[in-house]
């Protein structure tokens, strides 16, 4: 099945911690790919007079998990390192600290013989306690929520944006069918140094470029609610409103980071995502705070959907499988789902509850073309 599994790796990594007057919470998932190329860091206090500094980032790895996982290792320490940190030039010292990196990882063996061609989306986040300061180089994405809506999100580096493709172009390539040279689906990245061969160019004006797009936030004590930051394995299946959304929605049902980035990556995959995912969540104090009246209702949400699911499959008596049954509970519209989860984000329930009735349905993980219908049902009903 190439680049994919024939059942998805569910197993998730966690993670998860306080400090600062921040809480953060990480899960990560291989999903249907063949390996685990992404990566992260998380780390509440900086060193020396940093203290109340935190840094958070996610490196989205391709054709191979190595360039991901040094990057979650070095850029940090890149940064930190650079005369313009040092000068408190912050943005300055963020964009600086990817191109050193980038130059240093050249020479790592593997890569300088060519052996290894992997590369890596990045996106990370400085917390300060005035600013945030938020810098992305690919497709992995970040989002400032407040009051349940996004109010920042990174820019994708795709080829066919008008500036990547014209750097594309000068370098001597092309862009077709969205790729670099027909290949890349990202227009910047670090490693991928197949794309970087140009010697009369600078690192930023080669096909691929490793130069981050940088952008500085003032903190609003009052108003900001979570940062968001995740690979295209979560994007590619939920918009940055539906994803601020559901977790806004979360956040009034469980104060368990872990069980909400959980939840977050497992609806995503049940929303039909085939790449790997990872997340970082940083909730700030504004946050929503769970509520009696939110689990109530979650818990009665619950309720409906079994009885709704119950009288779907008797009516049915065995005639219909586990999709079309799904298919047939989209069209009743059911109230009060998920805000940016909808069906999907019950689907473990929903599972669950036809398993009573059918312990031995396969299960519907397990195929990837039952889950690609099942996706499509639930997408359907989303919309």
């Amino acid at each position: 099945m190439g680049a994919f599994l024939n059942k998805p790796e569910t197993k998730k990594y966690n993670e998860s911690g306080e400090g600062n007057g921040l809480r953060y919470g990480v899960a990560s998932m291989q999903g249907w790919r063949v390996e685990m190329e992404d990566a992260h860091h998380a780390q509440l206090t900086l060193n020396g007079t940093l203290s109340d500094w935190s840094y958070f980032a996610v490196f989205d790895g391709h054709a191979g998990a190595r360039v991901s996982a040094h990057c979650a290792e070095n850029l940090l320490e890149c940064i930190l390192q650079t005369d313009e940190f040092r000068r408190e030039e912050i943005a300055e010292a963020i964009r600086a600290g990817f191109l050193d990196l980038d130059e240093k990882m050249r020479e790592l063996p593997e890569l300088c013989t060519g052996k290894e061609k992997s590369g890596s989306t990045a996106v990370c986040a400085f917390v300060s306690p005035k600013q945030i300061y938020i810098a992305n180089c690919g497709d992995s994405r970040a989002v400032l929520a407040r009051n349940g809506a996004p109010i920042f999100a990174t820019l994708d580096h795709k080829p066919e944006l008008p500036s990547e493709k014209s750097r594309i172009v000068q370098a001597g390539g092309s862009v077709m069918i969205q790729r670099v040279n027909g290949s890349l689906a990202v227009s910047r990245a670090l490693g991928d140094y197949q794309y970087k061969k140009a010697l009369s160019r600078g690192p930023c004006e080669q096909l691929v470029s490793p130069e981050p797009e940088v952008s500085v936030h003032e903190r609003s004590e009052a108003e900001d609610e979570f940062l968001v930051l995740a690979c295209d394995g979560v994007w590619d299946v939920m918009s940055n409103e539906a994803l601020c959304a559901y977790v806004h929605s979360l956040l009034q049902l469980t104060d368990d980071l872990t069980a909400i980035t959980n939840q977050v990556i497992d609806t995503c995959l049940y929303k039909g995502s085939k790449d790997n995912m990872s997340i970082v969540l940083v909730v700030f104090p504004a946050a929503p705070k769970p509520s009696l009246e939110a689990q109530r209702a979650d818990r009665e949400l619950d309720e409906t959907l079994r009885q709704r699911l119950t009288a779907l499959i008797e009516k049915n008596d065995g005639t219909e499988d586990f999709s079309q049954v799904l298919k047939d509970l989209v069209q009743e519209n059911v109230p009060g789902l998920p805000p940016g989860g909808g069906l999907a984000a019950k689907r473990g329930l929903l599972d669950k509850i036809y398993r009573e009735y059918y312990p031995d349905h396969p299960d519907s993980s397990e195929s990837f073309d039952c889950q690609a219908e099942l996706a499509d049902a639930l997408y359907d009903g989303a919309n």
